[in-house]
């Protein structure tokens, strides 16, 4: 049978210009590429500005994952300069971190994901008309309760930070905050409105208690069945439709993961290291590689760029971020045997082509237990292991799963905050490198910074997206999301959703339109507006 090329352009929602070319034939897609069509150069603009223009600059790379950013420009200065940070600050960076993901899990899952479900495609699922009446956009009832419950977690970043999205609270040395009793009692406040609006009644149909019990794939089977209330919550009706519907069947990926972890410990972070992060962080970093089934540390030195089919003047050569200077091509030609996408191809220098994000982080936190302090959780990886490895589904359980997690850690945080302690320490400026990493929602994001002279010689940032959404490497092998959408079956080439399903599960950088056209002929086969 004839092969069909389709450029769906963009895919997604809400954020980010993501296209994709997939080839068809006999129904699935046998070849595809992912290009990355907008240019921002965050690196280019902080070249030769002040050293702390990161703190300011980066935390407008995304309206979504300010924090994120900050988060990186914080501790890469720190690193640089030898600072000295307080437990307080420490918490307080974590908790601005926390809050900006448990946000964006409703609000990813009801806005940009579960809308698929009401596509007319699924009209002779039994699921079908129950899906409409949750996840339809606007008038679902989960979708608007999911939704605007959405914007509750981000108000306690704005107690600490100021403002949400876009703070610039977190300092090398700190914050600049000194919360009061009363800003940590509204903050509970909000904590106990997200879990007893959302989290508990309509995500879980339990309490967070009675699901922290589920370790195990025969564990969440049980629970499925011992309550009509935890089958017909939001999770439990997901789970069930996605399975009538065969999202378990596609979208496998690369099969290794990454994770730079995340959440330093207060009391183990003070002085920070590149070297000493690793062994600091609540949820650990590392790899999983489901091909040898080992689980082995993760280093930023293992981190390598390729711009072979990307859009700049920089060779072919693998390189370190530290040594890459980022100079961007003029009068950019789409060719898919050359160059295609403002993206680079991210790779570990010994295991190649990596996934991250929640997928990503779950197997690690499932791999051998660690420090008493730090996280670990099996349930993913043996659901994992026991469903016969990745796909769209485990994708968002993943996803979906952290909630209670960095509920719990939420709490934490503001348990232990110490209001008079001091919430920031004075560093000394200096030249130097230095590296700030963490996970953003969407998985691992860092920033690489050198300073001489007072002044950015050279910054470099590499996002979740850039490793699951990067062009073909230097070897020609896919990325991530390329190789996910190998064997995705294409039920109707004038509304492909199920191409939708697996870029949308690694929530890659998505916008609100969505249009399709046959590549031989120019024919537009469709265009859907969500909003």
């Amino acid at each position: 049978m004839a092969v069909t090329t389709l450029n769906i352009a963009p895919v997604g929602r809400v954020e980010g210009d993501l296209d994709v070319r997939v080839d068809i034939e006999d129904g699935y897609v046998v070849n595809a590429w992912t290009h990355a069509e907008l240019f921002r150069g965050f690196e280019v603009i902080l070249r030769g500005k002040d050293s702390q223009a990161g703190l300011i600059v980066t935390p407008r790379v995304c309206g979504i994952c300010g924090a994120s950013h900050l988060t990186c420009a914080s501790w890469a200065l720190d690193t640089a300069w030898g600072t000295e940070v307080p437990r307080n600050a420490i918490l307080a960076r974590n908790l601005g971190q926390l809050v900006e993901t448990i946000q964006s899990q409703p609000r990813y899952f009801y806005g940009l994901f579960a809308i698929d479900l009401t596509n007319k495609k699924y009209k002779n699922s039994p699921f079908y008309e129950e899906a409409l009446r949750r996840f339809a956009p606007f008038t679902g009832k989960s979708y608007e309760i999911g939704i605007t419950v959405s914007g509750k977690p981000v108000k306690i970043y704005a107690l600490f930070g100021g403002q949400w999205p876009h703070s610039s609270f977190m300092v090398p040395g700190g914050v600049m905050c000194a919360p009061t009793l009363t800003d940590i009692t509204r903050a509970w406040a909000i904590l106990e409105y997200f879990r007893t609006n959302w989290l508990e009644p309509m995500w879980l149909g339990c309490s967070l208690e009675r699901y922290e019990e589920i370790q195990t794939y025969d564990d969440f089977m049980a629970w499925l069945d011992e309550s009509p209330a935890h089958a017909n919550s939001d999770l439990g009706f997901y789970w069930r439709m996605g399975l009538d519907i065969g999202l378990d069947k596609y979208g496998v990926g690369c099969g290794r993961y990454s994770t730079w972890g995340y959440l330093p410990h207060e009391d183990r972070y003070q002085k920070p290291t590149i070297e000493g992060r690793n062994a600091a962080v609540i949820m650990k970093s590392g790899v999983y590689d489901s091909f040898t089934d080992t689980h082995t540390l993760m280093d930023h030195g293992f981190t390598r760029e390729n711009t072979t089919h990307s859009w700049y003047e920089e060779g072919t050569e693998d390189i370190h971020p530290f040594d890459r200077f980022t100079v961007p091509t003029q009068n950019n030609i789409k060719d898919f045997d050359e160059a295609y996408s403002w993206s680079s191809a991210v790779t570990h220098k010994d295991l190649g082509r990596m996934e991250v994000g929640p997928l990503a982080r779950q197997l690690v936190s499932g791999g051998q237990q660690g420090e008493s302090w730090q996280h670990y959780d099996g349930f993913i990886l043996d659901m994992f292991k026991k469903m016969g490895g990745a796909s769209i589904h485990l994708r968002q359980l993943a996803r979906m799963h952290e909630a209670v997690k960095l509920y719990r850690e939420v709490e934490r945080c503001l348990r232990e905050f110490q209001l008079k302690e001091p919430w920031y320490i004075k560093p000394t400026e200096k030249d130097g490198r230095g590296w700030g990493a963490t996970e953003a929602s969407r998985g691992a994001l860092c920033h690489w910074i050198e300073v001489q002279g007072g002044k950015i010689k050279n910054y470099q940032i590499i996002a979740p997206t850039t490793w699951n959404v990067g062009p073909r490497d230097g070897q020609g092998v896919r990325g991530p999301i390329e190789e996910a959408l190998i064997g995705t079956p294409v039920e109707d080439l004038r509304d492909p959703v199920e191409v939708g399903h697996v870029a949308r599960s690694f929530d890659s950088c998505l916008v609100c339109t969505v249009h399709a056209h046959n590549a031989k002929t120019g024919e537009e086969l469709a265009r859907f507006r969500t909003n």
